[in-house]
């Protein structure tokens, strides 16, 4: 079949190569349509459950994403409080206000919150905490002495040493993050002080990661490309020869791009990986087809003929190793996340298109390459092995030859070292920590780290979460109103004709979906039949319907506010949570000014009339829309805002954890829901169904992987040997990672499904090429020797360009770059040795198990002779 496909594609090259420039000029042309999503919130799909909670948390509460901007002074003895320190976080603040994208009204510093104090018992005011900033060391000082009184600014707004102030720029879409991250900057850049300024906060981080990841491929991508053209180039001798390879990998990578982009796919951070990937991978069959092409033409051959007796050899071991790849990659549409879904979709594509251009055009481009080139190349790649004249050296085949005779002279020793590493691997794997954290992806001394650290050193934490308690018993509020209004109704009627007519019309009127709005509506017509007529009724009737407004407003009541108070303790005494902020504390804060002022007042009030009071006294504040952040207009549902210091999964997870402990122990009462929101969150819920997806995807494509094994070589027993440098290679990367405390993250997850198709491709090779050489001669030994000489060659030359064509990455700024690059070679490397040492030690140890009565008829091990 690969012979017939050669020959028929070297007959009719022309139409091959058009064929090719059709599909990327049409495929090409789909680039302009691209449309980049950077978003992390859309690992999930638009119908997920947390993903929507998450939204309609945002919405109720009016909660917008937040960029932290800190201005740090450690040099000063007063620390931030300064005259010059606040005033550039004066100017920073309304600079940040004035930026399109930020919610003016809600940036949080210390020039846009209220100072609250008592005028006497009773009566509070509200005074701009910093107007304008400080002039003197002492109106300073006066400032820090306020802040300080201020539960939900100190430790938020300025740190508890002092050293450090915040300012909280909520934004539209965070998408918009890293522009407006670098206005801000723009603006920090124009300040002359001597404090340090940093921006963090996770949509800083996110959307910089997408914006950076795309520049990185525009880089990456290109330079893998060059160092693969590099390492062909010395290995075949002929730039006309390793432009076949490059050419394929770059019409792969146009033509998946496109069909991506023209298929209405956005271009998320996973897909936009997708060219890094395909660069490589797209050359992996065509090295081994040029590789045993140049070992075997010599001058005076003719070019077609030779490369049709290569396709004839190679097809089954170039379809399989392809269909493989394709499917470990297919198995990542198996996880419950979209971008993973079409990264894994149109990889698979890719490699499937890769394997069809290096069984048609690749014979075709070497067809009408002219004669001298190819005999020149034949030429240097014959010095190059010893073959040609002058006769040189031929480093890689004695490296070979070494290696097959040290893994069949020493077979138990070899296969005992395997067993050894693969018990350390499986114990490193019980050691993998599966976490992830966005501003990890960035290396140690980016900017986002440097802030990321420093600020949550000095705040309580710019990592942020949401609880949402609400209760949803009796939220239908007119059957309890009929029920209490009914006796007063029945009883009037006798005496008054046409009231129970008046009181239904009343409730119609009123009538809304919101149960507090009908009751407001209700209380106005009530009063304004009280003012006609039957006054008395009526006036019983207004007091019944403020009885049910009064139950009605939940949190309102002190007894659900102290149990928000408890939670909100415990969060914080967990060590998980560095702070809380709920309706209770601004409750507590306001009517501690509205008794005495002195530290023992903050408390909720012992009345729901108290804390209605304190509420309708914070009102008059100049920020009162900041009531609605923690509480719903019916007070039926409230809000917690949690600082968390570490954005990684697993500190999420115990934040978790620390509030399930507490319902354990406090049972949240009868009809009230919790519910969890904030990106902090949303990211544990979106990697942790990538980790666990892609195990599942993993454990498929592994099972199916080993099927195709078997149908392959028609045999169980030869599927299975194909699968163990494969389990061995992946057990051993993964089991280090385990052991040097490397968690598994998101990157980590995708290349999971990349180790599986690309560590069993040389066993492919190896054993195919075994059996087509034991086919020919029947000496298992002979054959066995046979491996190591030209496919030998063929499987090292691809793991090095392979493994090579990553490298790049390990300079790129973004650590999600340079784990793909450590991983990449690693997997190579590691899959090339166990394949080259693993699979003669079992051959040469059990022979009469594979090679059944021909192990009895060749010699055990044959002597050794350099091709």
């Amino acid at each position: 079949m690969g012979k017939t496909l050669a020959e028929f594609s070297m007959r009719h090259r022309r139409w091959v190569f058009a064929a090719l420039l059709l599909l990327v000029g049409i495929t090409g042309a789909m680039m302009p349509l691209i449309h980049i999503d950077t978003d992390p919130e859309n690992m999930l799909e638009d119908a997920h459950p947390a993903r929507l909670q998450h939204a309609a948390i945002k919405e109720r509460f009016n909660l917008h994403d937040l960029i932290v901007v800190g201005v740090v002074n450690d040099r000063h003895p007063d620390g931030i409080y300064n005259p010059d320190s606040l005033h550039a976080l004066h100017v920073l603040t309304r600079t940040a206000e004035g930026i399109e994208g930020v919610v003016a009204r809600d940036v949080l510093s210390l020039a846009t919150v209220d100072n609250v104090e008592q005028v006497a018992p009773g009566t509070i005011r509200f005074d701009w905490l910093m107007a304008e900033p400080p002039t003197t060391r002492e109106t300073a000082l006066a400032l820090r002495a306020a802040v300080e009184r201020l539960s939900m600014v100190h430790g938020t707004l300025v740190s508890e040493d002092g050293r450090a102030a915040g300012i909280y720029v909520p934004i539209v879409d965070k998408n918009e993050s890293h522009r407006i991250a670098g206005e801000i900057q723009a603006a920090i850049d124009t300040l002359h002080t001597a404090d340090d300024f940093h921006i963090t906060g996770q949509p800083v981080a996110q959307d910089t990661f997408g914006v950076k990841m795309f520049q990185q491929m525009a880089i990456s991508a290109p330079l893998a490309g060059l160092v693969i053209f590099l390492l062909m180039l010395y290995f075949f001798r002929s730039v006309a020869l390793v432009m076949a390879p490059m050419l394929l990998a770059m019409a792969t990578v146009i033509a998946t791009m496109g069909l991506l982009i023209g298929a209405g796919f956005t271009v998320h951070i996973m897909s936009s990986m997708i060219p890094i990937f395909l660069m490589p991978i797209a050359v992996v069959a065509s090295v081994h087809v040029l590789s045993t092409f140049s070992d075997r033409f010599r001058a005076g051959d003719d070019p077609e003929a030779v490369m049709a007796d290569v396709m004839g050899t190679l097809f089954k071991p170039v379809l399989f190793t392809a269909l493989t790849t394709a499917v470990a990659f297919s198995s990542l549409m198996l996880a419950p996340i979209p971008p993973s879904q079409v990264f894994g979709g149109f990889v698979a594509l890719g490699v499937l298109l890769a394997m069809v251009l290096t069984l048609t055009f690749v014979p075709a481009y070497v067809a009408a390459l002219p004669r001298p080139v190819i005999e020149r190349m034949a030429r240097r790649v014959g010095r190059q092995q010893g073959a040609g004249e002058p006769r040189g050296r031929c480093l890689l085949c004695e490296a070979l030859a070494a290696m097959g005779h040290f893994a069949r002279r020493h077979s138990g020793p070899v296969l005992g070292l395997f067993v050894a590493m693969m018990a350390l691997a499986v114990f490193g794997l019980t050691q993998i920590q599966i976490n992830d954290n966005p501003t990890t992806w960035f290396k140690e001394h980016h900017p986002i780290r440097i802030a990321d650290r420093v600020l949550n050193e000095h705040f309580a934490g710019t990592y942020e979460a949401y609880l949402v308690l609400e209760q949803r018993a009796g939220a239908d509020l007119e059957p309890e109103l009929l029920q209490r209004a009914g006796p007063v109704i029945r009883e009037a009627a006798q005496t008054r004709p046409g009231l129970d007519a008046a009181w239904r019309l009343a409730l119609e009127e009123a009538r809304s979906d919101e149960a507090t709005v009908s009751l407001d509506r209700l209380l106005f017509l009530l009063e304004d039949q009280a003012a006609a007529a039957q006054a008395e009724v009526w006036e019983r009737l207004i007091a019944i319907a403020e009885t049910v407004q009064s139950e009605s407003l939940y949190f309102q009541n002190p007894q659900a506010l102290a149990y928000l108070a408890a939670l909100q303790e415990h969060l914080e005494a967990s060590g998980h949570v560095g702070k809380t902020h709920s309706l209770a504390d601004l409750v507590r804060t306001v009517y501690r000014e509205l008794v005495s002022g002195e530290p023992e007042d903050y408390r909720i009030p012992e009345s729901a009339a108290g804390v209605a009071q304190a509420i309708l006294s914070f009102q008059s504040s100049h920020r009162p829309e900041d009531l609605w952040h923690f509480a719903s207009p019916d007070f039926r549902a409230t809000s917690i805002w949690l600082q968390i210091p570490q954005g990684d999964n697993q500190h999420m997870q115990r934040v978790v954890e620390a509030a399930e402990a507490f319902l354990a122990a406090n049972p949240l009462p009868d009809g009230v829901t919790l519910e969890w929101g904030g990106l902090t969150y949303i990211n544990l819920v979106w990697q942790g169904e990538m980790v666990v997806g892609k195990l599942h995807a993993l454990l498929s494509a592994f099972a199916v992987v080993l099927l195709m094994m078997v149908l392959l070589f028609r045999s169980l027993i030869y599927g299975v040997l194909a699968m163990l440098p494969l389990t061995l290679t992946i057990a051993t990367i993964y089991g280090v990672m385990g052991l040097v405390g490397k968690d598994y993250d998101m990157p980590v997850a995708v290349l999971s499904s990349l180790s599986l198709g690309l560590s069993v491709d040389f066993a492919i090779h190896f054993l195919q090429r075994l059996r087509v050489a034991l086919a020919e001669s029947d000496d298992w030994s002979a054959a066995l020797d046979y491996v190591f000489t030209e496919p030998g060659r063929a499987i090292t030359r691809n793991a090095v360009v392979i493994g090579a064509g990553f490298l790049p990455l390990l300079a790129a700024p973004l650590l999600t770059y340079v784990t793909v690059g450590v991983v990449m070679a690693s997997i190579m490397i590691a899959s090339t040795v166990v394949t080259l040492l693993m699979l003669p030690a079992i051959l040469q140890t059990w022979p009469r198990l594979f090679f059944g009565a021909q192990a009895v008829a060749t010699r055990p091990m044959a002597s050794w002779r350099l091709p």
